[in-house]
């Protein structure tokens, strides 16, 4: 499959919004007007619909996993770049004037897709950090942390990729840092 394919297909299945779609088709909202105007999981949640919310989560994963799963199996050279389309596409939807979500749910997709242990990694992470603290998005930062110190260990040629994830959720978490800071951030419910 050539390159630029691989990424345009990639990117376009990244770049579906779910959130929106969701949140537009069963409750007749825009999900950009209510909690933080996040198109993702975690704001999802906030509409006070937890069908929506964890239909978000699971879709925005599998739009990951879908087309990652295919590159690997036919094109496994180009499986970080077709990650890192996906994911681009989630976090700047042309769709959405380029403003999506954090990705955190879809770099999930994208890591159990490459590598199950580094999924159930960053899920046990996120897991604890969260019971400890009940912040998704210092759950989210600190799991985006150590993926790339743990894959260290595992792959030293290809863990640049996860430093560039890191610093990708980082930067689409740089409002949730300040509010973190400022010790406004929001708890959130997940059950």
């Amino acid at each position: 499959m050539e390159l630029a394919l691989i990424v345009l297909i990639s990117y376009f299945l990244g770049s579906i919004p779910f959130g929106f779609l969701l949140t537009k088709i069963i409750l007749n909202k825009d999900i950009r007007k209510i909690g933080s105007g996040n198109i993702g999981a975690t704001n999802a949640l906030r509409t006070g619909n937890k069908l929506i919310g964890y239909s978000t989560l699971i879709l925005d994963i599998l739009k990951a996993v879908i087309p990652i799963l295919y590159i690997k199996t036919q094109s496994p050279e180009f499986i970080f770049i077709s990650s890192l389309a996906v994911f681009l596409g989630h976090v700047f939807p042309i769709w959405l004037k380029f403003n999506g979500g954090k990705g955190v749910a879809t770099y999930v997709g994208i890591l159990f897709c490459i590598n199950y242990i580094l999924g159930f990694f960053f899920i046990g992470t996120w897991i604890i950090v969260f019971f400890i603290s009940k912040y998704s998005s210092l759950s989210s930062l600190l799991a985006s942390l150590l993926i790339p110190i743990y894959y260290f260990y595992i792959d030293v040629e290809n863990y640049y990729f996860f430093i560039i994830m890191f610093i990708l959720i980082f930067y689409t978490h740089r409002e949730n840092i300040k509010r973190l800071k400022n010790n406004t951030e929001s708890k959130t419910k997940i059950y």
